[in-house]
């Protein structure tokens, strides 16, 4: 059975799905490449947070953090290896989606790497289209940044 909570950044099962998908991170960009990075995942920002369960099993987890006024961030999007391909990643994308249009959010904004193309095609099929690498990410070649206006989107979430 799969159930969503909506919880914030303190949550231990949170928490320990962030440490799996920094391993992971790790594995495919190399320790020294990610010290770049983990400087911007911290968690004590992070408020908004979703987490999906299998037969109460935490195996996904998605979040985000203010940008801007009306601008959000995508943050710690993860599903872990072995429970892919069934739909979690588009649940969790929905959900943050929905409540980032119901606080008045106008825009989200998430960064991602060039060899995540799975990830990358996530995003682009919900309507995330690549712009400027932006704020922190400007100049770090490995980064693919993407924005999506909620206003443009057919879906209405409010």
């Amino acid at each position: 059975m799969r159930t969503i909570i909506y919880t914030n950044g303190k949550n231990p099962d949170f928490i320990n799905l962030c440490q799996q998908l920094d391993n992971n991170l790790n594995e495919v960009f190399g320790v020294e490449k990610q010290e770049v990075y983990n400087q911007y995942n911290l968690l004590h920002d992070i408020h908004d947070v979703w987490i999906v369960y299998e037969s109460g099993i935490p195996v996904g987890c998605a979040a985000f953090k203010q940008y801007e006024d009306n601008i959000v961030e995508i943050k710690r999007v993860f599903v872990k290896p072995e429970h892919r391909g069934k739909g979690i990643s588009k649940v969790l994308m929905e959900s943050l989606e929905k409540e980032a249009a119901k606080k008045g959010y106008k825009t989200l904004i998430l960064e991602t790497g060039k060899r995540l193309e799975t990830a990358i095609n996530l995003y682009q099929n919900r309507g995330y289209t690549v712009i400027e690498n932006y704020g922190q990410y400007r100049g770090l070649t490995e980064s693919v940044c993407m924005q999506k206006n909620l206003s443009e989107d057919k879906k209405v979430y409010v």
